[in-house]
């Protein structure tokens, strides 16, 4: 089975998205940092509680690709890291995605809010330039990625960040809506 293939189902515009649950998995799968740039998508429903709870740490950086590099370090001294981002930001770090996640081989986990996308609709086909490309760009670097959407798809979390370290692979976890 393909890794970057989503749940067959179609998400619905009428399904909610919960930071407690997501931050949940996030805990469940031993992560122990999130770097992050406050992105609009997430900032509120799940960056926003990161910050008020105690673990994981919450690191906030300048730029997504000094990012990519604290993962990589924290990656090298056995600790899971989990890179909180937007999918502009991740287009702007494609570089440094690709050399140090892609080519290194490291488990660079990215959860990435998809700006402006639709709800309901699939990031191929969103009217959004920015989020339609998302998808083919990372199948072309040959990333992993999951489509978190709705409530059922946040089991996909863990299994994507398990998947990663034990492949030392890098994936990518499509936030495809606000987080309440």
């Amino acid at each position: 089975m393909d890794v970057r293939t989503m749940s067959s189902d179609e998400p619905s515009a009428g399904d909610t998205l919960s930071g407690s649950s997501i931050i949940r998995e996030i805990k469940a799968s031993g992560i122990e940092f999130v770097v992050s740039v406050p992105d609009i998508t997430t900032s509120e429903g799940l960056l926003s509680p990161l910050v008020r709870g105690q673990s994981p740490r919450v690191i906030r950086v300048c730029k997504e690709d000094e990012g990519v590099g604290i993962c990589a370090g924290l990656s090298h001294c056995g600790k899971r890291a989990l890179l909180l981002i937007q999918q502009t930001g991740m287009l702007d770090s494609i570089n440094a995605i690709r050399g140090v996640a892609v080519e290194y081989e490291l488990p660079i986990c990215m959860m990435v809010g998809l700006l402006q996308k639709e709800p309901g609709v699939r990031p191929r086909q969103s009217k959004r330039y920015g989020v339609r490309i998302v998808e083919p760009i990372l199948d072309a670097m040959d990333i992993a990625y999951h489509e978190i959407e709705a409530e059922a798809d946040v089991a996909k979390i863990r299994p994507a960040i398990d998947d990663a370290y034990a492949s030392s692979r890098p994936v990518v976890l499509l936030i495809g809506r606000k987080p309440s």
